[in-house]
């Protein structure tokens, strides 16, 4: 869809909206649908012959200046484990771009707790493209208005567009001998993770623990018993996921750690030793890629946003996010020898669908109050 056809679409799904109450045998009815025709010629116009001197402020949808700019700048604002995919992918994508249209994309680019992230963008951070965690904080800032509705359907795979799982990580040789879930809540077991109210990727952790009793028979009762267990045995609570594996890496703290699998093949690709097991009940830990509409339509850079998403999702981009740790969201990719040898199966699966989507989630477990406080609570 082109640039000018998004923000004509919008405006007839508004007349569609609002004319249904018009009764054409009526005098208003017919001169309310005729000033709705009428707006929506003037758009038409506007946008398809327009100069470009037009703000945001004048229209809802700020004309495309910066695709008549020789260079053109975008803000990526992702969570913290993706830095080191994004810098592979990044320069491949300016270099195509360049060479389909002639200009130079310069990025700027911001990394961190997706939750953190968020709440970021939500208060006045203009992110041209956010890519989080989980789906959940993506709706947050949808709900904001900062997002249309409806973004998941614009882009393959539900807005997923990278995935992981979660690993458990010991000290070389496992001197604890731990290997399962249910190792981390033994007595003298020293665990490290992220803080689910500012980590996208500690609440995939939360989620992995409590899926591992409901997964093999468990109830909640006995899901909150052993999840207050085991974060008994959690010293700290990191801002981050990189936080939480430098802590345990380079300071050397706890005796396990829970994490992305990606950020485990990065820790080994850059020659770290250590163990880590893929738990056959585990979780599917699925990253969503969104533009921001209202940003993208301020800053005039929606054209060169949606085609850096839509890069995000080719085979190039893809194998990128596979050679960093990802799980591709690319299914003909994931079926690859070379993939599937990359990575263990799991057994048991879990997904947010099985606990009723982010909404159901973050209020049952990550709310104030919720769950995760009262676990919390129980600690002091």
């Amino acid at each position: 869809m082109s640039l000018w056809q998004r923000p004509l679409k919008r405006l007839q799904a508004m007349s569609e909206h609002r004319t249904y109450r018009f009764r054409l045998n009526s005098l208003k009815g017919f001169v309310s649908l005729f000033l709705v025709g009428t707006v929506l010629s003037v758009a038409l116009a506007a946008c398809s012959g327009g100069t470009g001197s037009n703000s945001s402020s004048e229209t809802p949808n700020a004309t495309p200046v910066a695709a008549t700019k020789d260079n053109v700048e975008l803000t990526l604002v992702s969570f913290a484990v993706t830095k080191a995919a994004h810098e592979a992918i990044i320069p491949k994508f300016v270099e195509q771009w360049k060479k389909d249209h002639n200009q130079t994309v310069v990025f700027k680019q911001s990394y961190g707790g997706s939750g953190s992230q968020t709440r970021a963008v939500i208060d006045g951070l203009e992110a041209d493209v956010v890519h989080l965690a989980l789906a959940g904080d993506t709706s947050k800032i949808e709900k904001a208005g900062l997002i249309q509705p409806g973004w998941e359907k614009e882009v393959p795979n539900n807005g997923i567009v990278s995935k992981s799982v979660a690993a458990l990580v010991t000290r070389p040789g496992n001197p604890k001998n731990i290997k399962t879930w249910e190792d981390l809540s033994k007595d003298g077991i020293k665990l490290i993770t992220a803080d689910p109210k500012t980590s996208g990727v500690a609440r995939w952790n939360f989620l992995a623990l409590w899926n591992s009793v409901i997964k093999t028979g468990g109830d909640d009762a006995k899901a909150t018993e052993f999840v207050s267990k085991v974060y008994k045995n959690v010293p700290l609570l990191t801002k981050d996921a990189r936080e939480a594996t430098d802590a345990f890496f380079k300071q050397g703290q706890g005796d396990a750690l829970i994490n992305y699998e990606n950020e485990i093949i990065l820790a080994e690709q850059k020659g770290e030793k250590l163990t880590a097991i893929i738990p056959d009940v585990n979780i599917s830990i699925d990253n969503p890629i969104a533009v921001v509409d209202k940003n993208v339509d301020k800053h005039g850079t929606r054209e060169v946003a949606e085609g850096f998403v839509k890069y995000l999702y080719t085979p190039e981009a893809q194998q990128e996010f596979a050679k960093l740790g990802f799980r591709p969201a690319d299914n003909t990719l994931s079926l690859s020898k070379e993939v599937a040898d990359k990575f263990p199966k799991v057994k048991t699966l879990g997904t947010v669908a099985d606990f009723g989507g982010w909404d159901g989630i973050n209020n049952k477990f990550f709310a104030d109050g919720a769950i995760f406080d009262q676990i919390q609570a129980k600690k002091k």
